[in-house]
């Protein structure tokens, strides 16, 4: 993956990978204020032998100051300075968890003994930190001269410098802390997004949609919780909620009408691969904007098992398209004109067939595309691909299919299986249409300020009637 990947993939969950970076977060400052405050006080000790009043003299028991200063830290961890400490400040804790409180030091080629005490209290610190220096004072001396005289050369620690009392504690760290939990949480937040976007099979991204199936993607259909879920939102209102759903489809016109400049597609299937998508709703739009681009239109239901088409655009249901298949009418007769858009034509799908496929595969079929073709473009709403094959069938006789997929709903492999079977039956198709995009994932160069001069003819779908004989 490159970075602009983990980028894309973390936009696209986004919503896990905040919730994990504030959990994190939150879970460090929990700790941190959970955590008892412990104060820590150094204090040191000084190795000497004592001057024996010449120099070569005084360079011996320096080294031999420091070689033993080593040994002298063990010493200072040690059960016997711990009960001297006890003794010396009347704890009643064990020796051991005393020892627990101390570290000890011993600067490299110095003759200095460090203690650092670490305690809950700020004055205890203190204290326990001068105690064990005068602690390992004591032992040393019963260890080095146990006689008590004050015979020259023989090594003992003197205590140099006293414990100051610490003004703030050492532990717990809080912007350390949280410092951790936010670093990780990113990894836990990108892990989880590489994560997602693996097993997660939905399509989301346009990029990888196209690099994948090599199909472009020819319109993005905002999710716009203003407008109608179904029927057509193509409307000249700026001010209307479908404005933008509006200005989607003429994309998506604009698009079909720039794929082949000498030869256009006329004919278009639009499909999708299951119910749900959408397609009904992408179908009836795109004819209404391709009428109010001044082209004549048809919108055929070619959903011959549960036909929609003729009940959402609120036209006479009954005699359509299966009655021309088999010559039982004739097409000016079962033709209808749309009240609101004067271009627009709609053949409902008639009487439900008991052979939809053998209907929509048959040349008569092909016969009625071609002379609804003759009057204009001809925009055919198809049966969905996975259930039924009626959708492929229909792309035989067209110039081309639109797919329409739901924005993180479609799974990649339903469009895969779409695609092949599109392809088995060499259907072309023209594009991808992704249909409910959510709000600021629309393509940058979508929209712009909308000039009220250029305002488009067309009002929202109304009653229908039959075009006269």
């Amino acid at each position: 993956m490159e970075l602009l990947d983990y980028g894309r993939v973390l936009r696209a969950h986004w919503v896990g990978v905040v919730v994990l970076v504030v959990v994190s977060v939150l879970a460090a400052g929990a700790y941190t204020l959970t955590q008892p405050k412990v104060y820590a006080a150094d204090a040191s000790g000084f190795v000497t032998a004592g001057g024996a009043g010449d120099a070569a003299s005084n360079s011996v028991n320096d080294t031999l100051a420091k070689s033993r200063a080593a040994s002298y830290v063990d010493i200072a961890s040690s059960r016997a300075v711990a009960d001297l400490v006890i003794d010396d400040l009347g704890l009643d804790e064990s020796a051991a968890s005393l020892i627990g409180q101390i570290q000890v030091e011993q600067p490299a080629d110095t003759v200095l003994i460090k203690i650092q005490a670490r305690s809950g209290s700020p004055t205890e610190a203190q204290q326990l930190a001068d105690a064990w220096v005068r602690a390992l004072a004591d032992r040393v001396a019963e260890l080095e001269n146990p006689q008590g005289d004050a015979a020259p050369g023989v090594l003992r620690v003197e205590p140099v410098e006293s414990a100051a009392l610490p003004t703030s504690p050492v532990s717990p760290r809080p912007a350390l802390n949280l410092g951790l939990g936010l670093v990780l949480g990113a990894l836990l937040a990108v892990g989880y997004a590489v994560v997602r976007s693996v097993v997660d099979r939905r399509l989301r991204a346009d990029d990888d949609v196209e690099k994948r199936f090599g199909t472009p993607i020819v319109g993005r259909i905002p999710l716009n919780k203003g407008a109608r879920p179904r029927g057509i939102q193509v409307s000249d209102d700026r001010d209307a909620g479908s404005w933008t759903s509006g200005e989607a489809f003429r994309k998506l016109r604009t698009n079909l009408s720039y794929m082949s400049v000498d030869s256009p597609p006329r004919v278009i299937v639009v499909a999708s691969p299951r119910p749900e998508d959408g397609k009904s709703t992408v179908a009836a739009n795109l004819a209404a904007a391709i009428a109010l681009s001044g082209q004549a239109v048809t919108l055929v239901d070619g959903d011959l098992r549960r036909p929609t088409v003729a009940a959402t655009l609120g036209l006479v249901e009954g005699a359509g398209l299966t009655d021309l298949i088999i010559g039982r009418a004739d097409l000016e007769d079962v033709l209808q004109d749309h009240p609101d858009y004067p271009r627009l034509s709609v053949l409902a799908a008639g009487s439900t067939p008991p052979n939809p496929s053998e209907l929509l595969g048959s040349q008569a079929m092909q016969g009625v595309l071609a002379e609804l073709a003759l009057k204009g473009m001809v925009v055919i709403d198809a049966p969905p691909l996975l259930p039924v094959t009626d959708g492929a069938v229909l792309t035989r006789h067209s110039d081309g299919a639109l797919v329409v997929v739901s924005h993180g709903r479609t799974l990649d492999h339903e469009l895969a299986e779409c695609l092949g079977q599109l392809e088995t039956v060499q259907g072309t198709v023209l594009g991808l249409v992704f249909n409910r995009v959510p709000d600021g994932r629309r393509s940058k160069d979508y929209y712009y300020g909308q000039d009220r001069t250029r305002r488009l003819k067309g009002a929202p779908a109304g009653g229908g009637r039959r075009r006269k004989s």
